[in-house]
């Protein structure tokens, strides 16, 4: 097939000559052959009356086109239209070199201008048409690869935009439906799921695309679970209404996310619950540039709060979500405001929910990586333990109604120095609660949020990008999952429940072994497991141990009952609580523990409180500080 860079690198107007010049030529020759053809090579002799009539006729046919358009439309994008247009001109040019010769008494035969404008078709169309091909071939050289998931109108539109586009080279349809299947639609053959592994084998490595934008979350689930084995990457259209208004275009796809696999039909949330205390209320949110912390601001400003506080111990994260949320703040009249702080600085949470008269809060700042908090105890109980009892007595002298908690299923007979500082956390809160004052104290629940911060799948995505292999802990490991925007709805929701002093766990749904969920990042993000059954795989996966304090299982409750609450999803737990006079005497020992930078004795302590805390390994704690040698403790 011909070279096409150096015409692409050509200027527009000199492609214009050239096509004009071509067409002159093949237009000329074409009638020295009608000439032959009808008379014979001896007797084709051409005069200067010949002549002069093939140059009019051939300027006139010119003339047409451009006058028409043809000359200004880009060759390998011709249209039915602009072919027929060009034809045309051809045909007329015909009939006027027959009209001439007529009329000059020239010896023209009839069947010279037929035999003229079929050649001269011909002759203009074939390069053209070999111009076309190899543009599109080059094109689709660049491409990648991929398949149509969807016949419908969907999956036809996405046809045409990417093949107009640079990205993606369409080389068949798969379908569900039987009565497609073995059909060909906009020249693509129509396959069965079943046949994904076929069309991998014939055009190697290929995506799917899948053009169902208005299918149900369980629906688009379960396609996801049956591509899934396949390795394929999935990648997945806008949303109908996002097409229409003109937000996204329809060959703007995005790669279907693990979440998107793990995650469940989202509970529409209660209209009560959710605004009850945030509408028309000043709310801060601590931790606000974390993962959870930022989602939570984002909820709570979908529910108009007269003024929307962040406070948050980064300059960074700070200012991330300032920024994103400033417009939308600004267009609905929110006042934000940004306080760069620690929660275990009193002084600065009392002064900002005196000045700003705050009526809710949110806690969520915390340390909660568990490997690093087991490293760094000292820093742990100072931020999770004494920021929470900070932030919780500043609510208290500033009257703020309601304090919720931000808490996690490691707080749960926690075998980890992160998970004892939470549940430490819960029994400052539940003691609080039974005091006199007018702040009502909540606490929250619930396991991993996928994709934030730290979480295992920002790690397995960058070790997959990076060829591998994936760690993981323990091929048995087990955790909950819960999508980031249905947590932050559901603590909003558990935090309007309650009369103080209460504890709620989420339901997170069934548990997923981390080892599971490694497989199907690898498979969605196109790769194979590097395993006993595929040894040539492209992934490895590499066991490396449970880490000091680390369990196989996360639990929810300590005890065993619960009570249904309004929300489908939002459990009340029954967990022992200790009075405040119980609760003071082992936080001074902390504090005094902490003056000393004795990490030893803070870990005594947590032991001794009654926290059910059973570390099951030895721990990495400091003994003074995050630059000092770590030293093993044992049980």
């Amino acid at each position: 097939m011909m070279n096409t860079d150096l015409l692409d690198r050509l200027p527009r107007r000199a492609k214009q000559l050239l096509v004009v010049g071509y067409d002159a030529f093949a237009m000329s020759l074409a009638f020295v052959a009608a000439f032959w053809l009808r008379l014979g090579w001896s007797s084709s002799e051409l005069h200067l009356d010949h002549l002069l009539v093939l140059t009019t006729s051939i300027g006139l046919g010119i003339a047409l086109a451009s006058i028409t358009g043809v000359y200004r439309a880009v060759t390998r994008f011709m249209t039915g239209s602009e072919w027929i247009l060009s034809i045309s001109c051809v045909i007329l040019a015909a009939t006027y070199m027959y009209v001439a010769g007529l009329l000059a008494e020239i010896f023209i035969p009839r069947s010279i201008p037929i035999l003229f404008g079929a050649l001269s078709v011909v002759m203009m169309s074939v390069p053209r048409v070999l111009l076309s091909v190899s543009f599109a071939q080059h094109r689709t050289m660049n491409k990648e690869k991929v398949v149509i998931f969807g016949v419908g109108s969907a999956g036809r539109q996405l046809v045409t935009a990417l093949n107009a586009g640079i990205d993606y080279h369409p080389v068949a349809f798969v379908d569900e439906k039987q009565r497609f299947v073995g059909n060909t639609v906009l020249g693509l053959a129509v396959y069965s799921l079943a046949q994904l592994d076929k069309l991998k084998k014939r055009h190697g490595r290929i995506k799917v695309l899948l053009a169902l934008p208005d299918t149900t979350a369980d629906r688009r689930r379960e396609l996801i679970h049956k591509i899934e084995p396949h390795a394929l990457e999935v990648l997945q259209v806008p949303k109908m209404s996002d097409i229409v208004s003109g937000k996204h275009r329809i060959d703007e796809l995005r790669p279907v996310k693990v979440e998107e696999v793990l995650g469940r039909e989202p509970v529409k949330p209660i209209p009560e619950l959710f605004e009850r205390n945030i509408r028309n209320k000043v709310v801060m949110v601590t931790g606000a540039g974390g993962s959870i912390g930022s989602e939570l601001c984002r909820q709570v400003l979908a529910q108009q709060p007269r003024v929307l506080i962040f406070f948050e111990l980064c300059e960074f994260n700070l200012y991330q979500i300032d920024n994103e949320l400033a417009k939308r703040a600004k267009e609905q009249g929110t006042m934000l405001v940004s306080v760069l702080g620690s929660v275990m600085d009193g002084k600065l949470m009392r002064n900002s929910m005196k000045q700003y008269r705050v009526d809710t809060v949110y806690h969520a700042a915390a340390y909660k990586h568990v490997p690093i908090v087991e490293a760094n105890s000292m820093s742990g109980v100072r931020n999770n333990i004494f920021g929470t009892k900070e932030a919780a007595e500043a609510a208290i002298d500033c009257n703020v109604e309601t304090y919720v908690l931000v808490s996690t299923d490691k707080a749960v007979r926690p075998t980890n120095v992160m998970g004892a500082t939470k549940r430490f956390a819960e029994l400052v809160l539940q003691a609080l609660a039974q005091e006199s004052h007018n702040t009502r104290f909540v606490m929250v629940r619930f396991g991993n949020v996928l994709d934030s911060s730290g979480s295992v799948m920002p790690l397995f995505k960058k070790q997959i990008s990076q060829g591998g292999p994936i760690t993981v802990t323990h091929p048995e490991i087990i955790r909950y999952f819960m999508t980031i925007p249905e947590a932050a709805q559901l603590v909003i929701q558990a935090g309007a429940m309650g009369t103080g002093g209460n504890v709620y766990v989420l339901d997170m749904g069934a548990p997923v072994r981390i080892v599971e969920l490694a497989y199907k990042m690898v498979h969605l993000m196109g790769r194979s497991v590097k395993d006993e059954r595929t040894p040539h795989g492209d992934i490895e996966i590499r066991f490396t141990g449970l880490r000091p304090g680390e369990k196989l299982y996360e639990e929810l409750l300590i005890g065993e009952d619960t009570i249904d609450t309004q929300h489908p999803r939002i459990m009340s737990a029954s967990e022992v609580s200790l009075p405040l006079s119980e609760v003071v005497p082992l936080l001074d020992k902390l504090e005094v523990a902490l003056e000393r930078h004795d990490g030893h004795q803070i870990k005594r302590i947590l032991l001794e409180a009654p926290l059910a805390y059973d570390p099951s390994e030895p721990v990495m704690t400091l003994i003074s500080g995050g630059d000092q040698k770590l030293a093993a403790v044992a049980n």
